[in-house]
């Protein structure tokens, strides 16, 4: 392949949008490639004009070989959500960036967009988005045919994020151009254009959780009610599971759901899975993953069954084991990624005994850490202590295989 693969970003204005050097080396070209829309602004182009579909792999094997001097059209800036970082990595390119269209969408809101958080749900799936956006002021939005703004309108609102106020963009800088801003209830019902940027701004304030959410905060059985990994223990366990925000977590055994809440809102660019045999339970576990706006997977089942469901795991959390604890940690440990980490919570000197050797036969690193946690209690005018019942904190650790 002889020169540089020049990629040029175009808007909705087409051809106008473009500056004369641009123009110029479209012109020259012998190859102009891009998506229907894009080459669609250039109907006197006289080279050969590659239509891009799908698979950017087949177009990367095709410039691989290509000797002609070619030119890529790209959305705005190529390298904003566009293919301008991906082609960089695979062949040599030079890259002519125009203004995107969420720039285009922040000048007619008439707002600042250095302050907003960008998430793309263009050809993603729209799972995890509320603890992605849960806390920012400003959410800028990349959609597509699927999650259109109507879409994540009822989204939102199923999480109960009402906070926000919405500003639809559509073809910004084309003929069609138009901005609306508009609440979710009404975005509910908005059929918006195919091309449009969501921007999300939040008009009221909700309440803020940080780690550590009060047990008495989660809905839970009645009446039995104190089946929940207690504050304190969870946040030591959460510590243990050494999380980071890609994190891909189990909870087995998750009840009210309070491991796999607080572990969506660390891991906010990772996924959590959690499975419970209770049905009532889990029910309670839906209304708690609205309420603190986490958007887990949770299903009804007992593990180790049902594993198989969910992909690997950097982190698992074991709240119970169901009596079938050698199955289940071998399962895990052989599913486990290598530096993942398995937590499990023992309430007796029986549980930590079998638990603990098994995880050494399985070649885990283990490590205990007996929790005695007493809060405070008023007593008349005067504060007494009221232990908790002690906990072993088991943490196994699986080294590079």
């Amino acid at each position: 392949m002889g020169q540089p693969i020049k990629i040029i970003g175009v808007t909705e204005s087409g051809i106008a949008s473009l500056p004369q050097q641009y123009r110029e080396w479209i012109e020259e070209s012998e190859q102009l490639v891009g998506g229907e829309r894009l080459l669609d602004f250039f109907p006197s182009y006289k080279g050969e004009k590659i239509v891009v579909k799908s698979g950017l792999s087949k177009m990367v094997e095709t410039l691989q070989q290509t000797s002609k001097k070619t030119v890529v059209l790209a959305s705005g800036d190529p390298l904003f959500f566009g293919i301008g970082g991906y082609l960089a990595k695979k062949i040599d390119v030079e890259i002519y960036p125009n203004i995107s269209s969420l720039q285009q969408a922040f000048a007619k809101m008439k707002e600042s967009w250095h302050d907003c958080f960008f998430v793309s749900v263009h050809g993603r799936n729209i799972k995890g988005l509320a603890q992605k956006i849960d806390g920012h002021e400003k959410v800028c939005l990349l959609t597509d045919e699927t999650n259109t703004p109507k879409a994540i309108a009822s989204y939102l609102l199923e999480f109960g994020m009402d906070e926000y106020e919405a500003f639809i963009a559509e073809t910004v800088g084309g003929e069609s151009e138009k901005t609306t801003f508009m609440t979710l209830s009404d975005m509910m019902s908005y059929d918006a254009h195919p091309l449009n940027v969501v921007i999300l701004k939040r008009k009221k304030n909700r309440e803020k959780w940080a780690l550590g959410i009060p047990d008495e905060e989660f809905s839970q059985r009645k009446p039995d009610k104190g089946l929940i990994t207690k504050k304190e223990i969870r946040v030591l366990s959460l510590s243990e599971l050494q999380l980071h925000k890609s994190s891909t977590v189990w909870d087995i055994g998750t009840c009210t759901g309070s491991m796999a809440i607080e572990a969506a809102r660390i891991a906010k660019e990772g996924q959590v899975f959690a499975i419970e045999k209770n049905e009532s339970d889990l029910q309670n576990c839906y209304e708690n993953m609205k309420k603190f706006q986490a958007d887990i997977t949770a299903i009804c089942g007992k593990a180790p069954a049902r594993l198989n469901e969910f992909p690997d795991p950097d982190a698992i959390f074991i709240g119970g084991t169901g009596g079938e604890m050698k199955e289940l940690l071998s399962v895990c440990a052989s599913r486990l990624k290598p530096h993942g980490r398995i937590v499990l919570n023992a309430a007796t000197i029986e549980t930590l005994y079998e638990a603990t050797e098994i995880l050494k036969q399985l070649k885990l690193k283990v490590s205990i850490t007996l929790a005695q946690i007493s809060r405070s209690k008023p007593i008349l005018h005067m504060t007494r202590f009221e232990g908790l019942n002690p906990v072993y904190i088991i943490t196994a650790a699986k080294e590079e295989e």
